[in-house]
């Protein structure tokens, strides 16, 4: 009895020692919650995070990437249970959240200095705000990537109008090859040439004018619609059928000369063949090559929440993601494109890109300005299916103005 009543002290003491070691370990640490909703980036921040905390022993940073983040996200603010830091694309999300007043206002930080005024005015843009509630970080491509062997073997050049792009595809059909694969099993990649159409011919002007019911998708977005059914005309024998992971294995073999994507595919079609010959354009949507321009939105934008007891910490954190050695690490590893000045992107597929960045020849996604309650996704992936543009249009009238009804 009294040997066992002996264990016990020592089990007890041991616990308490234990504890104590780790509270001495994190005794007067800054802890940080950084929650971002990108699964494919958590191991590039893992190491950003790893770095910072082993450079800033005051402070303690945790990564939280959930499945499915912006929804749990929307949750958490609703519980009034928001994270410190958050990591999230430029969307209607961001925008709701922003025009709520959780994020702090970082107008007047230092964060701001460093970054691509273009990036800042589409944040402003996609809220309608005037203030800065978020730092755009890294930054990402919608445009065309082909197969560099393939139009070297059919002798093929680049297309910089509407009418090359089409002429190209057809040579590239007439050879047997697949000019595009379409992967529009699922829905948002049937977006992909809607988002390069729209700002270019009609110009993102056209939803905040949408917003105060000054114009239609009726009066506006035929020219939009006709040419996304046009490209149905160069795909393959099975274009609702393929998802986007096919689309990225198929095209890593081969199996197609063009493929209408974003730059974040690039690791993933690596992945498939890693000596895959890629190169990369900008969507060419009118005939006017000096008037297109290149889609490119922001992939990842940093806040701070408003009620954060450590806003001080949390900015010396973002900071740290903007040094140049930092930003350019994780663009590397996700084959995007940094917010920062002076900081570029090396890697030779998106080399073709390069000019339309420097000359800030550049234009934000149209899905970011759509509220998500539209359902633009299905919307586009049917109008795919049945062809009827009139009642395509109609409808992305009709769902918009219920949208603005309920606000």
């Amino acid at each position: 009895m009294k040997m066992g009543r002996i264990l016990l002290a020592c089990l007890l003491l041991a616990s308490m020692l234990t504890a104590c070691g780790n509270n001495g370990e994190n005794a007067g640490k800054v802890k940080l919650e950084f929650f971002q909703n990108k699964p494919e980036a958590k191991g590039s921040f893992d190491k950003l995070v790893a770095k910072f905390n082993a450079s800033h022993p005051g402070i303690q940073v945790t990564q939280v990437n959930p499945p499915d983040a912006e929804t749990v996200l929307k949750t958490r603010v609703v519980k009034n249970d928001i994270p410190d830091v958050i990591g999230m694309g430029a969307t209607d999300t961001y925008s709701i959240l922003a025009q709520s007043d959780i994020f702090a206002d970082l107008t007047q930080s230092k964060l701001v200095e460093s970054i691509d005024p273009n990036y800042i005015k589409m944040l402003k843009d996609v809220t309608g705000l005037s203030k800065i509630t978020g730092i755009p970080y890294a930054t990402n491509a919608n445009g065309i990537m082909y197969n560099k062997d393939i139009f070297k073997k059919l002798g093929l050049s680049v297309p910089k109008t509407w009418d090359e792009l089409i002429a190209t595809a057809q040579k590239v059909k007439d050879s047997g090859i697949i000019p595009f694969y379409f992967t529009y099993k699922d829905d948002w990649q049937t977006n992909l040439p809607f988002n390069a159409l729209a700002p270019n011919l009609v110009g993102i002007d056209f939803f905040k004018q949408r917003r105060e019911n000054q114009v239609t998708f009726q009066e506006k977005f035929r020219e939009v619609a006709e040419k996304q059914l046009k490209l149905l005309d160069y795909g393959h024998g099975d274009n609702f059928g393929k998802t986007y992971a096919d689309g990225n294995r198929a095209f890593a073999r081969g199996e197609s000369a063009m493929y209408i994507q974003g730059s974040w595919a690039i690791p993933e079609i690596r992945k498939s063949n890693p000596n895959a010959n890629i190169g990369f354009f900008p969507f060419p949507t009118g005939n006017d090559p000096d008037k297109n321009k290149l889609i490119s939105g922001v992939d990842t934008l940093l806040t701070i929440s408003e009620s954060t007891k450590h806003k001080k910490e949390a900015e010396e954190f973002i900071a740290f993601l903007l040094e140049p050695d930092n930003i350019g690490q994780y663009i590397k590893e996700q084959t995007a494109f940094s917010a920062v000045k002076g900081v570029t992107q090396d890697d030779p597929a998106v080399a073709e890109l390069q000019p339309y960045f420097k000359a800030g020849r550049v234009v934000d996604f149209a899905d970011h300005y759509i509220p998500a309650a539209v359902q633009l996704n299905s919307i586009v992936q049917g109008f795919l299916q049945n062809r009827n543009i009139d009642a395509y249009l109609k409808m992305l009238d009709t769902e918009w103005d219920k949208v603005q009804s309920r606000k």
